[in-house]
């Protein structure tokens, strides 16, 4: 950094200089993988916006990864330089950045050239969960040494391509394989959800939360076009019904208007009881169709719970 001190009387106007610099250039991976992009990053002090820089990729063995030339803005690059096909395994890759119309040359840290991995048959246990579900992610793993650390990554998948992030998970490569346990438990309200009617209203498509999963290898990514499959969200719904007198109201028939403008229909116990399990998450209308019958001077009470959101 730029020594910044200053010394001189604050009476008068003085002119200070500031040095550019670099305050480093490093790769934002550990590791470099053949055939594929390592991305890297570049921060100075002092430069300017569009100052021109230039970064050339090496190895160790003399093998060359390319040149960018562009500029610079806000002090910060970030760019990727393509790993070749035929780069050695083994070997250390580094790269070199210079700004000259600055002044300012370095040189980044060293990662390793690995041949790159091979991950497939990304699944969830189960396509569809409950709260509380205990779901197991796995993936098949080659040309990864064992032991070797990984995360994974769990996404609300979005349609417009801006996927939240749920969780992280530490994971390792044994026996060829990634296989990791997670508890499901959905954090969002379900009251953010659209009703039937507003989806109607709005020309929109009901669009339940769905989930998939990524998986990093020490940078190398897979699964980021969903190879793992979307993990579907079903939710549950308690009704209770009873007269004004507290009695429950035994077999009364009900009909469930669900999120997605399906409908489902069932009967109460004799507690005046019901749950029902696996449907859309969401706003869900309860209707009686035979209380136009029931006597007027006593009035049923009606009451639903659980995490699906009843109107």
């Amino acid at each position: 950094m730029p020594d910044l001190k200053f010394t001189k009387s604050t009476d008068s106007k003085e002119e200070i200089k500031l040095e550019s610099a670099l305050i480093y250039a490093d790769w934002r991976q550990g590791a470099a993988y053949t055939g594929y992009k390592a991305a890297l990053e570049v921060v100075t002090v002092f430069v300017g916006n569009g100052a021109k820089i230039e970064i050339t990729g090496k190895t160790e063995k003399g093998k060359k990864l390319g040149k960018i030339k562009d500029t610079i803005d806000s002090n910060r690059y970030i760019g990727h330089l393509e790993i070749p096909d035929d780069a050695e395994p083994g070997d250390m890759a580094y790269f070199e950045v210079k700004l000259s119309a600055n002044g300012i040359d370095g040189e980044s840290s060293r990662i390793p050239v690995y041949p790159a991995p091979v991950v497939t048959n990304m699944a969830w246990s189960a396509q569809e969960a409950r709260r509380g579900d205990t779901l197991k992610l796995t993936a098949d793993v080659d040309k990864v040494e064992a032991g070797t650390e990984a995360t994974v990554t769990i996404l609300e998948y979005d349609n417009d391509g801006a996927h939240d992030k749920i969780v992280e998970l530490p994971a390792a490569v044994k026996d060829r394989k990634i296989e990791i346990d997670w508890e499901y438990e959905y954090h969002e309200d379900v009251d953010e959800l659209p009703t039937s009617e507003e989806v109607e209203r709005y020309g929109a498509s009901y669009n339940p939360p769905e989930y998939f999963f990524v998986i990093d290898i020490n940078g190398f990514k897979s699964g980021t076009k969903q190879e793992s499959g979307l993990l579907k969200f079903k939710d549950y719904i308690e009704i209770s019904l009873r007269n004004v007198d507290g009695t429950p109201r035994a077999d009364e028939r009900y009909v469930l208007h669900l999120p997605d403008g399906s409908t489902k229909e069932g009967s109460l116990d004799a507690r005046g009881k019901a749950r029902e399990e696996g449907i859309p998450p969401g706003h869900v209308k309860v209707e009686f169709p035979g209380m136009r019958q029931v006597d007027q001077s006593a009035p049923e009470q009606v009451s639903s719970g659980g995490p699906g959101a009843a109107q």
